[in-house]
């Protein structure tokens, strides 16, 4: 699965290798979760472009969104029949820039947070899923999720799903949804060639959204990890176990 991850590149190399349009210029990001609005890369009458939208996703036909799950990831294989899915498979697949993302391994102890990004070192592009939802009030919400395919086996010592992710020779097949059917997309909805992507653990200071710095992706020292170590439980000492009292009342007995 994929939830969170990182935007590190420039935003003039990101629009260079994405071909969008606009010229945008924000911050890197070491730590994005769902709810937060994310950058998107779009086609729309020929020409890419550029969107910030809501990472999870709403269904158009949804009536009350505080009522609905949030939709972070879409399962490759079942975005062709998922009635929250199908028609943005159809009509409104999109890309999303990313330099690597996070994953959690389960451990006897606790889970423990893992670095993902590309052997060389590159920005990636992720396959998502996009949908504008419209509010009783005439309100637009435009919504994405990211595609995840079961991992390969190199990966699925972490996870056993993946973030899938498209070649750059590979964006105008996933982009362009006129030409390109879902059938025709179907086959670029697999997980990465194993060796593709490199992994390294990371400090438990991700878990908190809140966390947002370059310090987030170095790998973790000795010392961090033995600092982050459950600590065992410290027994409740006993007390003393108090004598009962005797029959003998200090009195003195005759027996």
């Amino acid at each position: 699965m994929c939830g969170r991850f990182v935007i590190t590149s420039p935003p003039a190399a990101l629009r260079q290798i994405f071909g969008y349009a606009e010229q945008p210029n924000f911050p890197p990001r070491h730590n994005i979760a769902p709810t937060q609005p994310i950058p998107v890369v779009i086609i729309e009458n020929g020409i890419r472009h550029f969107r910030l939208m809501r990472w999870g996703l709403l269904p158009a036909w949804v009536k009350d969104p505080r009522k609905f799950t949030l939709l972070i990831n879409a399962r490759a294989e079942t975005v062709r029949e998922k009635p929250a899915f199908k028609n943005a498979m159809k009509r409104r697949r999109c890309l999303i820039p990313a330099d690597g993302y996070y994953e959690w391994q389960a451990s006897e102890k606790r889970k423990r947070p893992y670095f993902i990004h590309r052997r060389d070192g590159g920005p990636i592009g992720l396959a998502g899923l996009a949908e504008t939802w419209i509010g009783p009030n005439g309100e637009e919400l435009d919504t994405v999720a990211i595609v995840t395919a079961p991992a390969s086996a190199d990966l699925a010592v972490l996870h056993h799903r993946v973030p899938v992710t498209i070649a750059s020779g590979d964006f105008d097949r996933w982009l362009d949804c006129g030409t390109y059917d879902v059938e025709a997309v179907m086959a670029l909805l697999t997980s990465p060639e194993e060796g593709e992507f490199n992994w390294h653990e990371v400090s438990t200071l991700v878990n908190r959204v809140a966390n947002d710095d370059a310090q987030l992706i170095l790998p973790i020292t000795p010392e961090e990890m033995a600092a982050e170590e459950p600590r065992p439980v410290k027994k409740a000492s006993q007390r003393k176990p108090v004598p009962a009292a005797s029959e003998d009342d200090g009195q003195g007995s005759l027996f």
